[in-house]
């Protein structure tokens, strides 16, 4: 590469050093970048790359590797992830942007907008004919069995007519440019189409990055194509709402395994709508309903990511667990609106592009406006014959889902090569209607920053069009472009490919609006409130709980080895208390006691292990995927924060193996973040990891890293306490904190006073520090080493926040506020605590019966009974809806 394309000569304009600098695309290719050569042979760059370029400014190229890094901070801070089925382990990377944008002038998207608007209603019309009059299967122009055949034709759906006629909501074409400049249809997405989320992420990303290129190019904004999909939404939803009532949309989505679901996230919080799984919806006398904490909420419109066959178990596919049970019944009723309406799958078979241009002519009486890549469905004697004829240099496809029909996974760019054609004969021979053959279109190749270079990268394009409810059709002035990877020709985000901002550029007037909707008016503030979903209040709740068990293992892991670090003796009943709180919390296994040092070689042994992932490990991978099933509720910083804990500590464990534990922070910090894990529970750790382990590692490596995760935990806690809304979701997090918190102090006090370790310097000290509360006593109580103090802080104490009197006070304020449902009002809930205080006074608790705190230890043992009680009553009343209708609000 010339090095003038980083030492900037201030004689040369930057337009012409890209010129000379950029790679050209690969013959018989289109380049996105560079125009063919004029007259006098001179290569010149295409419109509107050469203002592109200037608007860079004085740095040039020079500072497009400080932006490439901007890009991805971005990309890590807002946790944009992929999930890539493909690997192992199924673990989500970060989302793949590339820096320069793709750029499509007015003119082209002008004959883009047209042709897929057409296709649009083409394919909206031949799905109301399929499941209606069939007439286009009658007439031959679609085989009956490509349609038949085809596992996304629902034939529960025949007779359905959805509100409107729409069966399409939103499509997706997939286009790419030929070598001559013309666009092809290469594919369609009308099942559940992909990309709305990051190609909005994309665009967030890319402008800032080129603030003023982006101005002065006069790109198309995207917010009003979102503004109109909610609106479409909302006109095609039933009616039978009363006056000024928004319908209740939901998001239906896989789950958190799913490739894409990090922009299902997105895409429902920009959207405003509720992000739900299948069993966060129930149906009820033909009617769909959300299970919330206030009971059943009618949901009137879905926007579904779910494919079709998983989304009712009754009538579809009885394997799923993701769908929801009678959803069909519900269509048909005509209540409830899905988009896309259940059953359009089939067209996205590639067979189906070769039938396109004749239904064209039959229903509209004109040519497809943007042709199709020929296409041979093999399952026609005549279209095989002519398609095996020519079948070197063709693409091969399969028909079907490439888990049905015996297809495989499809291809899109590479031709079949010569030495393949025979093998290729025989397997099509043998399942005809499995593959379609299709013309080889070169993909255009699109300019990519690499390493201080301007690459070509093969390139294809996701239009979106969104029906309008009444028969028209928008296009997103934009898309989803995506790139190749360096090494291959084939557009995947699957196989490593990347993705890029596409900007529309427009001569007339940008689209400048907002997704801030009108003003709202009074009477529409004062109802407002998100929904809560039964799953979104458990998986808070247990977020609360693992949050709390995750600190409360640091801090019992850190005064454990703290005190058998030191010149302390280690013998007798406060050992033993601490062993068995250490086992209780799965910091060491469950086998005989031991020696304390050997005691500590296990502790040590068990943080570190990767045999061994019990304890903190656990509570933080538990902490993460219960973060995970919720993240449409949480801020970037709070989503980050609990899986940098995670992952940090993952890494800190595997230095260990190392040896070198003491990783810094702020490395830990700046790592990508990955998908949540649920960590697996080991039962025992053996004598020879112990060994090894604790031959290369030492307690106070492990201490300083303990003493990091404690601070990233503190971090978390400020964010649930600081920075959530105080609605019934944070209400029930709080819950399960303070559940957990009273359990475990319960816990720790009946222990070290059952065996009276707490008599003892070491006992006194050490409880004070699992309490945290050793500097509130000192302030309290200077010089002072008295039980009746340390009670009276521990237990009765309303202004220490880890006392139990505190615990109880924040407990009974929640749950009087929490919503009433058929068991009772959640105040009842408080009946399960102590009415006042703990319910014993400071006198009897410091009372010695044949020299035990008799009732400090019954105390205690009531107190963690409650927890239990409390936990299980909460679980039945508000994560599940076994009584039925007695739960609904609304209709």
């Amino acid at each position: 590469m010339p090095q003038f394309l980083f030492q900037t000569d201030p004689s040369q304009d930057v337009a012409s050093l890209a010129v000379h600098a950029a790679l050209p695309a690969r013959p018989g290719h289109y380049d996105e970048l560079r125009a063919p050569p004029d007259a006098s042979g001179a290569t010149q760059l295409r419109e509107p790359w050469p203002q592109f370029f200037e608007l860079l400014g004085t740095s040039g190229f020079a500072d497009l590797d400080r932006r490439v890094d901007g890009v991805a901070r971005q990309i890590r801070e807002n946790g944009i992830t992929y999930n890539i089925y493909a690997e192992a382990n199924g673990s989500a990377r970060p989302w793949s942007l590339d820096l320069l944008p793709f750029v499509i002038n007015d003119t082209d998207w002008a004959a883009i907008e047209q042709g897929v608007c057409q296709r649009a209603s083409l394919l909206n019309r031949v799905l109301a004919d399929v499941y209606g009059p069939q007439t286009l299967l009658a007439d031959k122009l679609i085989p009956p069995a490509l349609v038949f055949g085809h596992p996304g034709y629902l034939r529960p759906l025949r007779g359905y007519q959805p509100p409107g006629g729409t069966y399409l909501h939103i499509a997706a074409f997939d286009l790419a440019r030929a070598s001559d400049g013309g666009w092809w249809v290469v594919s369609q997405r009308t099942q559940a189409p992909s990309g709305l989320g990051y190609l909005l992420e994309n665009r967030l990303t890319i402008s800032g990055m080129f603030p003023e290129a982006f101005k002065q190019l006069r790109v198309q904004h995207l917010a009003t194509s979102y503004r109109r999909l909610m609106d479409m939404l909302y006109k095609l939803s039933p009616g039978g709402l009363p006056a000024h009532t928004p319908p209740r949309i939901v998001l239906l989505t896989p789950g958190p395994y799913n490739e894409t679901y990090f922009e299902q996230t997105y895409l429902a919080r920009y959207l405003g709508v509720t992000l739900v799984e299948g069993g966060d919806l129930v149906v009820r006398d033909k009617m769909l309903y959300l299970k919330t904490l206030h009971g059943l909420e009618r949901v009137h419109a879905v926007l579904r990511r779910l494919d079709d066959d998983f989304c009712d178990p009754l009538e579809l596919r009885s394997d799923s667990t993701l769908g929801v049970p009678g959803l069909l019944q519900v269509m048909r009723a005509g209540n409830v609106l899905v988009a896309n309406s259940l059953g359009a799958s089939f067209l996205e078979s590639p067979a189906i592009n070769g039938f396109l241009p004749a239904i064209s002519r039959r229903l509209f009486d004109a040519d497809l406006l943007l042709p199709s890549l020929p296409s041979w469905w093999c399952g026609e004697a005549a279209a095989r014959e002519q398609a095996l004829a020519n079948l070197p240099g063709m693409v091969i496809k399969s028909t079907y889902p490439s888990n049905m029909r015996g297809g495989f996974e499809p291809v899109i760019g590479r031709a079949v090569p010569p030495s393949d054609t025979a093998a290729l004969h025989a397997r099509i021979a043998d399942n005809p209607d499995a593959y379609t053959v299709q013309e080889y279109l070169p993909l255009s190749q699109a300019p990519s920053w690499s390493s201080g270079h301007i690459v070509p990268r093969a390139a294809m394009l996701r239009v979106f069009v969104i029906a309008d409810g009444e028969g028209g059709w928008n296009v997103l002035p934009g898309g989803l472009t995506r790139i190749a990877s360096r090494e291959q020709q084939i557009v995947s985000m699957q196989r490593g490919g990347s993705s890029m901002d596409t900007w529309v550029t427009t001569r007339g007037a940008v689209d400048t609006f907002s997704m801030l909707p009108v003003q709202l008016r009074l009477e529409d503030i004062a109802p407002a409130h998100r929904p809560v979903s039964s799953r979104a209040a458990e998986n808070l709740f247990w977020m609360g709980r693992y949050t709390e068990r995750a600190e409360n293992d640091v801090r019992l892991a850190t005064v454990a080895l703290t005190w058998l670090n030191s010149d302390e003796d280690n013998a007798g009943e406060l050992f033993a208390a601490v062993d068995t709180l250490c086992r209780r919390s799965g910091l060491v296994p469950a086998a005989p006691t031991l020696s304390a040092r050997m005691f500590e070689s296990t502790l040590v042994a068990q943080l570190v292990s990767d045999e061994a992932q019990g304890g903190v490990a656990r509570n933080l991978g538990a902490l993460a995927f219960a973060a995970g099933q919720i993240r449409d509720r949480l801020s970037p910083e709070h989503w980050r924060l609990v899986v940098t804990a995670h992952e940090w500590f993952m890494r800190m464990a595997s230095a260990g193996r190392g040896r070198d534990i003491a990783a810094p922070l702020s490395a830990a910090v700046s790592a990508p973040v990955s998908a949540p894990v649920s960590a697996s529970v080991s039962a025992s750790v053996s004598p020879s990891i112990s060994a090894s382990i604790s031959a290369s590692i030492s307690a106070p490596d492990v201490l300083r890293g303990l003493r990091s995760l404690g601070m990233q935990l503190s971090a978390i806690t400020g964010s649930q306490t600081d920075r959530m809304t105080r609605d019934d979701g944070w209400r029930l997090l709080t819950i399960g904190r303070q559940i957990e918190r009273l359990a475990a102090m319960a816990g720790l006090l009946g222990e070290l006073f059952r065996r009276n370790a707490v008599l003892g310097d070491s006992g006194f000290n050490m409880l004070l520090d699992l309490f945290d509360s050793k500097i509130t006593y000192r302030a309290y109580y200077p010089g002072r080493q008295e039980v009746p103090a340390l009670l009276n802080l521990l237990v009765q104490e309303p202004a220490n926040p880890r006392s139990l009197a505190c615990v109880l006070s924040v407990l009974r304020k929640e749950l009087a506020r929490l919503p009433d449902t058929v068991a009772g009002p959640g105040k009842d809930l408080v009946n399960l605590l102590p009415s006042e205080g703990v319910g014993v006074s400071l006198a009897d608790l410091c009372l010695q019966t044949q020299g035990l705190y008799a009732g400090v230890l019954t105390l205690c043992t009531q107190l963690e009974l409650a927890a239990s009680s409390l936990s299980n009553e909460i679980s039945l009343r508000y994560f599940s809806h076994a009584a039925g209708h007695d739960q609904t609000l609304t209709a």
